[in-house]
């Protein structure tokens, strides 16, 4: 759940956590009933500290008209699981579009950026949770907080299968449905937190019911999806199809950082999928985004075009695109704009 808010906003922080705004102003202006307890930023009624630490949010919206919002593409800060009950959402996930139909469940892990509606929410009724697990990417390795109590053998092997496939959409999720719903049970009818050791057993329960649909449906593993490689992939892919991201002030020490790698580890990895280094890839994909905006904004001055592409000068900009293009800006917007 989130509002529209890159991944990466500040190459100084490696994730930026949503904030589901769109939602809360849904509750705010009663659009849709809404209950969910929080810890953190995300709205609803807020535990305390040492209550369930590493839950983000649990809850429920209840929609009963078309709205006039949805979800933008986004990430969460912990791996999501959510249940449609009733109605129907048209869910989008790595590039992906289905429509959920009562009983359906999403499941997405921090790095997977996902989107509910296209773009508005419909009637439905939608439950989900956050788990914080202290990853932001493939490779990390996961940390369950302490109240997650099944036995160390099915937490592995739940922990294992999360780690290393990436479906987002299951069918016939019958168990998890009823727990969810229970658990809705529990935070609409308890106002003073009394039922938080119900709430914990419900949320152990839950994950239990995922293992064994993943049991059930034999789902693949793919141990390639939690290498560094793949950290390094999609951050490259999100630099290839954010362009507010090429706007910030990187250095190769910072992409590294934000995918939790070595500076050397990084460049390695890089230029194996790239065939460039960091920077000279960074570039090359300003200088693509200037060639789109001198098509789409021929008014542009190279000043603008420096700025809005990450370049720290005009100058510098001029130069690099005459040596990648083997024109000036100028010659270029002439020729993809003739009168």
């Amino acid at each position: 759940m989130s509002r529209d808010i890159p991944t990466f906003s500040d190459p100084e922080r490696t994730h930026w956590a949503d904030s589901c705004r769109p939602l809360s102003d849904a509750a705010e202006h009663g659009m849709i009933e809404f209950h969910t307890l929080v810890h953190g930023h995300y709205p609803g009624r807020t535990l305390p500290e040492d209550v369930l630490p590493g839950l983000k949010t649990v809850g429920f919206w209840d929609s009963m008209g078309n709205q006039n919002w949805g979800l933008d593409w986004h990430c969460n800060e912990g791996i999501e699981l959510a249940l449609l009950e009733r109605g129907s959402l048209d869910f989008s996930a790595s590039g992906k579009q289905t429509k959920l139909l009562p009983g359906d469940l999403t499941l997405t892990r921090p790095w997977q950026k996902h989107r509910v509606g296209a773009p508005n929410v419909r009637p439905s009724r939608l439950h989900w949770f956050i788990i914080d697990l202290e990853v932001r990417r493939p490779h990390q390795e996961w940390r369950w907080p302490h109240w997650i109590v099944l036995a160390p053998a099915d937490l592995k092997e739940l922990t294992t299968f999360l780690r290393h496939n990436d479906q987002t959409v299951w069918r016939d999720a019958a168990e998890v449905r009823r727990c969810f719903t229970r658990i809705a049970d529990v935070i609409q009818n308890d106002a003073t937190g009394t039922g938080l050791s119900w709430l914990t057993v419900l949320l152990n329960e839950l994950l239990i019911h995922m293992l064994d649909l993943i049991r059930s449906q034999d789902a693949p593993i793919d141990k390639s999806l939690a290498t560094p490689e793949r950290t390094v992939e999609l951050f490259l892919d999100d630099l290839r199809s954010e362009p507010r991201q090429l706007r910030l002030k990187w250095s190769v020490r910072l992409m590294a950082h934000s995918c939790g790698l070595g500076v050397t580890r990084f460049t390695d990895h890089c230029r194996d999928q790239t065939e460039y280094t960091p920077m000279q890839y960074l570039n090359r994909l300003r200088l693509e985004f200037a060639t789109q905006l001198m098509r789409d904004h021929p008014e542009m001055t190279n000043a603008k075009l420096a700025d809005s592409c990450g370049f720290r000068s005009a100058s510098y900009f001029a130069t690099a695109f005459r040596k990648q293009f083997g024109c000036t800006p100028h010659q270029f917007s002439a020729q993809a704009n003739p009168k």
